[in-house]
């Protein structure tokens, strides 16, 4: 940026994302090399000699479950764990990861002075000295009691000794930590009285890029579908993960995957309409909301939410049967996906309310009778936006905000001039009414199918 003209000195606060999960092991001694940066020389050399273990455990680690178990049994249960810190134990979450260094590598723990997130971490070396872990990137750690905002006690002895001291108090995802390090200042030309803004998690930061508001749920159409909910009273569950909502603090989010998603669209594209999405979007168009009654639920792959596999169709009676119609199979399948995301949502608590608005992002957010599908199910408008690099521009907005926070100014507020997202479409009239009782036979026969498969 520097090389590219960048005027360093216009900035007034960052902020900033990191991959949710991943933690960093600081050196004893290293928060005051920290403090001491020489301008003339790159943190790679300043800090080469900075951290306890050399190889950061991120969120595809999943060698933990033994620590996870652990940690279940010692609280109290599964379902205790997701009451207590807004998820059931999750191999990739920073405490069970924690733990197994701990176990693995006592003498690395041993010799940490303070463990970070990827997000706290990058806050760290922007500050000159160690940043706070905000709420909600804290919340994707297995560690932290989401309700009082505060370490969980019964979390962090299952952990490992005298955790709390190497995690540092969390603090709220708008907090102000600080200035900007002189190091940045004299080597970039930043103004001294630059803030740094506290870092969040990836999905937080997506949240806020999205800029998502009360009642609103975003949609993520991928290889894998990815649903973010914005909640006032949560209700946790072994399935999804509550975390502290980062720019309303009295609010939570909610964050659902479903590994299902594009794949098994287009196998069903490529079965059932010769491979054409021209195909597939027509049938969707000319077959009745609601398929007469049927419904199906496609797991290919061991889904995620909840945990069972293989394809089940049920009649407008609740029979098994083994198959349906061409037209049927697509319009079962697009209804059954996102009457799942439906049910699921409001699970953790999520409630429609005036106002709300769905806002669709992926590949197949590009389809408008997909969407309509979406709208349909959800009684609610869909929007469109453009969320490419989401969790950085969502930092850009919670570093504005993190300048204005502490008078009282809203998120909301201080986004108000941001792009608005795009009106693709509203309900069909009666929609409502086709899809309420099918809500509730799709909850009830999707309960069926898990109970079938831990047989």
């Amino acid at each position: 940026m520097k090389n590219a003209g960048f005027d360093f000195s216009r900035v007034k606060a960052l902020s900033g994302s990191g991959q949710q999960h991943g933690s960093v092991y600081w050196r004893k001694g290293t928060n005051q090399v920290l403090r001491d940066l020489h301008p003339g020389k790159s943190l790679h050399e300043l800090l080469k000699g900075g951290f306890a273990v050399s190889d950061s455990p991120v969120w595809m680690d999943s060698s933990t479950t033994e620590q996870c178990q652990y940690l279940e049994t010692a609280v109290g249960g599964a379902q205790r764990v997701a009451d207590i810190t807004g998820s059931r134990a999750y191999e990739r979450f920073t405490g069970n990861q924690i733990a197994k260094i701990y176990k693995a590598q006592p003498e690395k723990y041993e010799d940490t002075e303070r463990i970070s997130l990827v997000s706290s971490f990058a806050a760290s070396l922007f500050l000159g000295s160690y940043a706070a872990i905000d709420y909600s990137d804290g919340s994707g750690m297995n560690l932290m009691d989401i309700f009082s905002k505060q370490w969980a006690d019964s979390c962090l002895e299952a952990t490992a000794p005298h955790l709390e001291e190497r995690l540092g108090a969390p603090v709220h995802s708008s907090a102000v930590l600080g200035l900007l390090s002189p190091y940045h200042v004299t080597r970039y030309g930043f103004p001294e009285d630059c803030k740094v803004v506290a870092f969040t998690g990836d999905n937080p930061g997506s949240l806020a890029g999205m800029r998502l508001q009360e009642g609103d749920i975003a949609v993520s159409l991928g290889t894998s579908d990815t649903v973010f909910l914005w909640i006032k009273e949560p209700r946790p569950t072994v399935e999804g993960h509550i975390f502290c909502n980062p720019v309303d603090r009295p609010s939570y989010m909610a964050l659902i995957c479903y590994k299902n998603g594009s794949l098994t669209r287009e196998r069903i594209r490529n079965k059932c309409a010769g491979g054409s999405w021209e195909v597939f979007s027509s049938v969707l168009r000319t077959t009745p909301i609601g398929n007469d009654g049927n419904i199906g639920i496609y797991f290919d792959a061991m889904e995620i939410t909840p945990s069972a596999v293989g394809v089940h169709r049920f009649d407008k009676e609740n029979t098994k049967v083994a198959g349906f119609s061409a037209q049927g199979e697509i319009r079962a399948l697009v209804e059954g996906q996102f009457l799942a995301k439906r049910v699921h949502a409001e699970k953790l608590g999520y409630k429609i309310i005036p106002g709300t608005r769905v806002l669709a992002t992926g590949g197949a957010s590009s389809n408008k009778d997909i969407l309509q599908v979406l709208s349909d199910v959800f009684d609610a408008p869909v929007y469109t936006i453009d969320v490419a690099n989401s969790a950085c521009l969502g930092c850009g907005y919670r570093a504005l905000q993190g300048l204005v926070a502490e008078s009282g100014v809203s998120f909301a507020e201080a986004v108000r001039k941001a792009p608005e997202p795009q009106l693709a479409v509203t309900p069909t009239p009666g929609a409502d009414k086709v899809f309420a009782p099918l809500l509730r036979r799709y909850a009830e026969l999707e309960e069926t199918v898990l109970q079938e498969s831990k047989q």
